[in-house]
């Protein structure tokens, strides 16, 4: 029986609570790139800015940030058995699939380490695929790939992501995305982009997909 449509999910900041764990490698390798490590302030600020406002603000190259970026992920994917699962999420994601929907990852971390931590997490059952693409500053291109390999429905595709650049993603191509306010970037910030739902906790995830394929956008 084919799925009522199918919610594609972020890894980091979405499934997986990385953002301590990914600030802490930070501040470890930082004096290798010439970077000051971060505090609280700085911190806020990774919340609260898009990417390529914080590229101005600490004027770092889009080439060193993308190099600190891989290297913090290579650091972090020695540590996955210490990722957590967000509170609730498993129950989320299985009323979600009970429902008819299907479920997909899209993230920029390896196929390998997801699969590593949603089978730590028992959650290994619940996903269609996991696709892995490089996708910083330009992930709606990454969007459109995987829908083309997965072969997925037009118009019955919904998006859940942390971050402003996956709503800015998402409307590039053309899906519609719920934003979600427990990883990376803050509600107000998420709110500002205009996203179809927001779902502030991982309980209310179920419900907004359901808004999305059927009553339309509520924010």
């Amino acid at each position: 029986m084919p799925y009522a449509g199918y919610l594609i999910l972020d890894f980091d900041g979405t499934i997986a609570d990385t953002l301590e764990m990914a600030l802490a490698v930070f501040n470890r390798v930082a004096p290798e790139y010439d970077l000051q490590p971060v505090g609280d302030r700085e911190r806020e600020l990774f919340r609260t800015k898009k990417p390529q406002e914080l590229i101005r603000d600490f004027d770092i190259s889009k080439l060193k940030l993308l190099t600190l970026t891989l290297r913090i992920r290579k650091e972090m994917s020695r540590h996955i058995p210490e990722m957590k699962l967000f509170d609730g999420l498993d129950m989320a994601l299985r009323e979600i699939r009970d429902a008819g929907y299907g479920l997909g990852i899209l993230t920029s971390n390896s196929v390998e380490n997801v699969r590593k931590f949603i089978d730590i997490n028992n959650l290994t059952d619940l996903f269609d695929f996991i696709y892995s693409g490089k996708s910083f500053l330009g992930k709606d291109k990454v969007i459109r790939k995987m829908i083309n390999r997965e072969q997925l429905p037009a118009g019955r595709i919904v998006y859940a992501g942390d971050e402003t650049r996956d709503i800015e993603a998402c409307r590039a191509a053309g899906i519609p995305v719920i934003a979600v306010s427990w990883g990376l970037n803050r509600r107000e910030l998420l709110a500002s982009l205009l996203p179809d739902q927001i779902a502030d906790n991982p309980s209310e995830l179920p419900e907004r997909v359901r808004q999305v394929f059927i009553s339309g956008p509520v924010r």
